[in-house]
Parts: C-alpha cells; structure tokens; sequence
C-alpha cells in the first residue's frame, strides 16, 4: 500500500512522494520519517538554477542583484546585501556598526550561538538579558536594566542591541527603538526566523537599523546555505557590500586614489570573502515567488497545532500572533517528561530538535565569561521542557494529527 502525501497549492507545482506503510503490533503504520523541519524545492526552482548552470554567471553576476531587490522589495526596504550563510550576514552587520574590542553587544540567550559569535568576532563581548515568557524573546525591560548595569560597572560600553524574532515571533519594536535612540545604540534585529512575518502592518526588516534573514533549508525559503541584511541606510549597505567582499571595491566613484586604469580596484578594509552565488540566488529567487504561500500554509499547521493540543494538561504552545511567521514551533512540558516524550517520539519516526540551550551556558561562554546556571531563570525555565514539532509547508494535516496523537497518548489523554 502507497500513499501520496504532498499538499497542493494552486500557484505551485509539486514533486509527488510516495511513503511505504507496514505493520506494526498488529496496526498499519504511517512510516514517513517527520523531522522538526525540512526545504520544499520543485520543478521551477531546479530550472531556475539550470538556467544560471547554462549561462555567463555562476557568481557575482545579475543574479545576485535580482535576488537582493526581490528580498528588499517584499520588506519596503532600500538595500538588501546577501551573504554565504546567516552568520556571515551576522558578522557583517557587527562589522558595518562599527563594534570593536572594548564593545558590548546586547541580546537574548534565547537563540542560536551566531547572534552572539558575530560580536565575538569583531572582537566585541555579547551580553545577555533574560526572556519574556510570553514572547520567549528578549524581555525590554531586562535589556534596559543590564545595559545599565554595564554603564554603571564601567566595563566597556554597550553599542547596539540585538533583539530576536524567536521562532518567527514579532516581538514589539518600540521598546527596543527607545531604547537604541535613549543610549545611542545601533538596533540590529535577528530575523533568521522571521521572514514573512508581520509587525504593525508591515513585513518584517523594516524596523531596525539592520535586520538579517537566514535562508538555510529550514527557514521559510532556502537558497542552500546564505543569508542577508536589509537596511535603508546607503552607509551600512555600503559597508556590508565592502566587508562581504574582501574589502574591496571597483567603484570609482569610492576611490581613495587615483585610478591606474580600467583595471583599478582598492582594498579599503578589512574584509571576507563572504559572497552568495548566483546559483544560490536563482534558487532562492525562484523560492521567493511561493514565500507568502509557505509563509501561509506554517500558520494553518499551527493553528491546527493549536487545535488538537489545546487542551492537553502538563504541555504549553507557544505564544500566538497573527503576524507570526512560524519558522519554530515549539511546545513546553515538564522537565522530566521531555526526554521520554522525545524518546518516544522516535520511536514513531518523529525526530525532533530542541531549540535551544541557552547561549551563555555552553561550555565555551561558562568557562570564557563565568555565566553558571540560574543566571537566565527565565530562559533555563523554557530550554528545560522546549521541543520543537514539525513545522515545514510540505507537512500534510494528516502529520501534524499524527504528531498531535503521539503527544496525547504520551502525555495519558487520549486522541
């Protein structure tokens, strides 16, 4: 027996999978194997990459300028820069606000460990204020009191803020914006899992000073591997062009000295070779034409989510937005019931992630900067129950009932 599983969208054309079923005490079994997340490509984004593989450009070519309008556009922003992956999209922007050693940056243990790398990179030092339960983002009124506990230490001083759209969530700006303006900060989102998201009427990447989107396979498009920062500012988008690309410029109208010839180019600083193909940007082009259909259908997954676990005891959902992007979705329970509710979840080839184990408390930022355990209450609280279900365009409502039945059963309530 076979079973075709693909949702169809009418604006996409779908790749048709089969999925075995088999027995299994005594019952017929769903064997489809579920991660947490997964990248949907179809005919016309494998066309779109021929198509660069057949012409002039495989990088630094028109592509690549497409594909930054395109992601400039959808967010009404005036720049977008695009890079090899998110943490380098990270990077550059610490780099492009100027954070050096004797810095500090400002942001949630709530993330992935490149929000705060990205400063260490720079030779700038991250520090951490604790989550708002009700966001699981960054908590405005922590962020304020830690910035003046380092003003008030005279350790260095605090030079932009990084607040994080965790799992899509768009916390609000405003307090962020104050407080950037109040201490003269650079506001920089992390929206790594937020494109396609809402906040105040608008998508999101409009709010910051520079906001930077991830496109691994598991956010809402892929381009393989890249990233980018948008921004309104002609000074950033020109720092960030520069450091994604050695340092070098071969425009004349940024020359420091008098060009040689035609062939004149000047390394004016520091920089990476931290460019995105054309390759990478004719996929993730392609992808952006379906974004607000991906974007739509994680928001019905969720909502079903919401639906069939709604009354579950001993499991909290994640909290809600109508502008939630939904890149995450990630549930609560009892600290000892998760490793046996991930287990068990395994076993029927539901295989999960946790997202995530506080930054400061890996090992690396215990032994470096001294943060221990109960320092982040609010955030150990979350990480010590989170487990993130299946949340990716290509799910059936089927899937999320099955997931949905395996936690009920667990959990003693039934389906």
């Amino acid at each position: 027996m076979r079973s075709c599983f693909n949702r169809r969208f009418p604006e996409d054309t779908l790749i048709r999978s089969a999925l075995p079923l088999i027995f299994r005490k005594g019952q017929i079994v769903n064997t489809k194997n579920l991660s947490y997340g997964r990248q949907w490509i179809d005919d016309d984004d494998i066309a779109e990459v021929v198509r660069v593989l057949k012409g002039d450009w495989l990088t630094q070519g028109p592509t690549v300028a497409a594909f930054e309008r395109s992601l400039a556009d959808y967010a009404g922003v005036k720049h977008a820069v695009t890079f090899v992956n998110g943490t380098a999209a990270l990077h550059g922007a610490m780099a492009a606000a100027g954070l050096g050693p004797g810095d500090r940056l400002l942001t949630t243990p709530m993330t992935f460990a490149a929000t705060s790398n990205s400063a260490l990179y720079v030779g700038a030092e991250p520090v951490f204020a604790d989550i708002e339960p009700s966001t699981l983002c960054l908590d405005p009124v922590k962020a304020e009191a830690k910035l003046r506990e380092v003003e008030e230490a005279k350790e260095g001083r605090v030079r932009a803020v990084v607040p994080v759209s965790f799992g899509g969530y768009p916390f609000a700006m405003e307090p962020f914006r104050r407080l950037a303006s109040e201490h003269e900060l650079v506001l920089i989102e992390d929206a790594c899992h937020a494109l396609g998201g809402d906040r105040d009427g608008h998508k999101i990447g409009f709010d910051a000073d520079m906001t930077v989107l991830s496109f691994h396979p598991v956010k809402h498009i892929t381009t393989a591997e890249g990233g980018a920062v948008l921004t309104q500012s002609d000074e950033y988008a020109h720092a960030l062009r520069l450091f994604r690309s050695h340092g070098i410029t071969r425009n004349p109208e940024d020359f420091e000295e008098a060009p040689e010839g035609p062939w004149h180019c000047e390394m004016q600083t520091l920089g990476w070779n931290y460019r995105l193909t054309d390759l990478n940007c004719a996929l993730g082009l392609s992808q952006m034409r379906r974004l607000d259909a991906f974007v739509r259908r994680r928001r019905e997954i969720a909502a079903l989510y919401r639906e069939l676990l709604a009354d579950v005891r001993g499991l909290t959902l994640p909290p809600a937005h109508e502008g939630h992007a939904y890149h995450l979705f990630p549930i609560q329970v009892d600290a000892e019931a998760r490793g046996p509710l991930f287990a068990h979840l395994a076993e029927n080839d539901i295989r999960l992630q946790v997202h995530y184990s506080p930054v400061p408390l890996h090992p690396y930022y215990k032994k470096r900067f001294g943060y221990r355990w109960g320092d982040f209450p609010e955030a150990e609280r979350y990480y010590r129950g989170a487990i993130s279900l299946p949340m990716f365009p290509l799910l059936e409502d089927s899937d999320v009932k099955r997931v949905a039945d395996c936690i009920k059963t667990f959990l003693g309530r039934g389906s």
